[in-house]
């Protein structure tokens, strides 16, 4: 099977979960900068979708896809199956969800169940020195509080984006623009000397 990052969303099985859109899939992806080979924790998989095109990317890598929702779990495997991926999920929540965990190349978060901060904590001494972290936020809120951790964090040079996407739909025999909502997007990277480093 032939892999194009941002498998279009219809792709997926989706059931009543949250997932990442096709278009945040790719820009995620992209300040992940996952290599073949690297390893890969998605925090609040979700349906798994970003948890799949880590994995293809990665190739002999290990990627591990921490999810609350027991109907997450199994979309996470159906979706996985379903593009040949290799994940490994993880019925959880984080921070608790990531003990014995190996140490990853890239963390990516984006969902923290009011634990951001504990989670960061978590994710940062996981993190490889060199290692990515990227976060999504869908309120300020939660932007605000994942840039106050990493700012506070010398040991990151952290960039920050807000995406808007709008989609092209056909309504009868006209067309018209459908806004998704607006999210956040916080890519860290760790210093090679002191990622993991109390």
């Amino acid at each position: 099977m032939t892999y194009h990052v941002g498998i279009s969303d219809d792709r997926f099985i989706r059931g009543n979960i949250p997932m990442t859109k096709a278009e945040i899939r790719i820009l995620v992806l992209a300040r992940a900068k996952i290599n073949p080979g690297d390893t890969v924790i998605d925090i609040g998989a979700g349906t798994g979708s970003l948890s799949v095109e880590a994995a293809l990317q990665s190739g002999s890598g290990e990627v591990y896809a921490i999810e609350r929702e027991p109907e997450g779990i199994e979309l996470i495997k159906q979706n996985a199956a379903r593009f040949a991926a290799v994940v490994r999920p993880i019925a959880g929540a984080a921070p608790e969800a990531l003990q014995g965990l190996p140490q990853a190349d890239v963390i990516l978060i984006g969902g923290s169940g009011g634990k951001l901060e504990a989670i960061l904590t978590e994710a940062w001494q996981l993190l490889k020195p060199g290692g990515r972290l990227v976060v999504t936020a869908v309120t300020v809120e939660t932007l605000q509080r994942a840039l106050a951790f990493l700012d506070s964090c010398p040991e990151f040079s952290v960039e920050t984006i807000c995406a808007q996407v709008t989609r092209l739909r056909k309504v009868a025999s006209s067309h018209m623009m459908q806004a998704l909502n607006p999210i956040y997007i916080i890519a860290a990277e760790a210093n090679v000397k002191s990622a993991g480093s109390v």
